[in-house]
């Protein structure tokens, strides 16, 4: 069994990806126009995988949708 540490390691710094900007939806095309509105409600609703998911399809336009 190993022994407890009796000193204070240095904390972890992760990136912080939620303050990326939302990507815009692509003009004209009717996948985008669905997922910012899927975004929109489950912003709405407190449900942030959905908003995260919905970003990262919007992101990886068009081969996302």
């Amino acid at each position: 069994m190993s022994e407890p540490t009796n000193f204070h390691t240095t904390p972890i710094e992760l990136p912080l990806r939620q303050w990326q900007p939302d990507p815009a939806p692509v003009e004209g095309c009717a996948g985008c126009a669905e997922l910012a509105a899927v975004r929109s409600r489950a912003r709405a609703g407190g449900d942030m995988t959905t908003v995260s998911d919905c970003n990262v399809f919007m992101r990886r336009h068009p081969e996302g949708h």
